[in-house]
């Protein structure tokens, strides 16, 4: 077997980078909580990047419910812990990565660890873990963390950054305050709010933010890790324009379409206002029809 060398393991990046540039990556330490659909892929693509420090954060474990979209799901890792079966997939990339796991998710009692040290916190958490992702954000904007997250809509994927100078989690999604059963929608309007993808849903039976039941595929999870990618090495390099919300980007790959959002005030903003009522409307009338 050959030895490992990290020069030649990551030196057709060179071009897009300079030898400085993939040296600086080496040294980042990046941070990804949620190793699931998106988070799982992110991983690896920043591995493939050449970043060469990583904490990774998850208390779930792989099931067959996972092999449509998650990158460690297989007949091989069911019942083993994402976190482990993700930072081995990881290793065998890089073999000299610092990688740090938190088996436990991330916790009030262990952000701090989490965080410790970190230049870019990248956010693979599930839709609808609400407490876990307030409780990241927070943390990373009192720390002066910035934050990339990508989010699988469709067969297409929309990108955010929150930088430490600008709008905070709250700030843009506008969820407190609000009722909780509401907080999916505003989230979801939050995070695309072109909508690109609603068109060509073509089971909406299957959708129940009650349930917490939302398809998703791993076409538009591998989108989601290079548009992440892309902005982690923009703000991890601090080279390219890095657009941060209440700017939003979507694309599509089903419609092939590509749009640029900007929200002042986030879900304050008049527009999300009519997203989040259409979107609440059209959830009413389909459970009306289920009744």
């Amino acid at each position: 077997m050959r030895a490992f060398d990290y020069n030649e393991a990551f030196g057709r990046n060179l071009g897009w980078l300079t030898p400085h540039e993939q040296t600086t990556l080496r040294g980042k330490k990046v941070a990804i909580a949620g190793l699931g659909g998106a988070g799982g892929v992110h991983l690896l693509t920043l591995a493939r990047l050449g970043i060469g420090r990583f904490h990774v954060a998850d208390l779930d474990q792989f099931d067959l419910v996972n092999f449509n979209r998650q990158a460690g799901a297989s007949m091989s890792s069911m019942g083993q812990p994402k976190a482990e079966v993700m930072a081995r997939l990881a290793r065998d990339i890089n073999p000299e990565l610092d990688i740090r796991v938190f088996d436990a998710g991330v916790q009030p009692h262990n952000v701090d660890a989490f965080l410790d040290g970190v230049d870019l916190y990248v956010d693979g958490l599930d839709y609808f873990v609400f407490s876990a992702r307030r409780l990241v954000y927070d943390a990373c904007r009192a720390r002066g963390i910035p934050i990339t997250f990508a989010v699988p809509l469709g067969m297409g994927a929309a990108v955010l950054n929150f930088l430490p100078d600008g709008p905070g989690f709250d700030d843009y999604f506008r969820l407190q305050g609000t009722p909780e059963d509401e907080w999916p929608t505003r989230f979801l309007v939050g995070l695309a709010p072109a909508l690109l993808h609603r068109g060509y849903l073509v089971y909406p039976e299957i959708v129940d933010f009650k349930t917490q039941r939302v398809p998703s595929t791993g076409l538009a999870c591998q989108l989601c890790a290079g548009m992440a990618g892309t902005e982690a090495l923009k703000i991890l390099l601090g080279r390219g324009k890095v657009r941060a919300v209440p700017h939003s980007l979507q694309f599509d790959a089903y419609t092939g379409r590509l749009k640029r959002t900007w929200r002042p005030g986030g879900n304050a903003h008049p527009l999300q206002r009519l997203a989040i009522a259409y979107v609440n409307w059209r959830l009413s009338r389909k459970h009306r029809a289920e009744a």
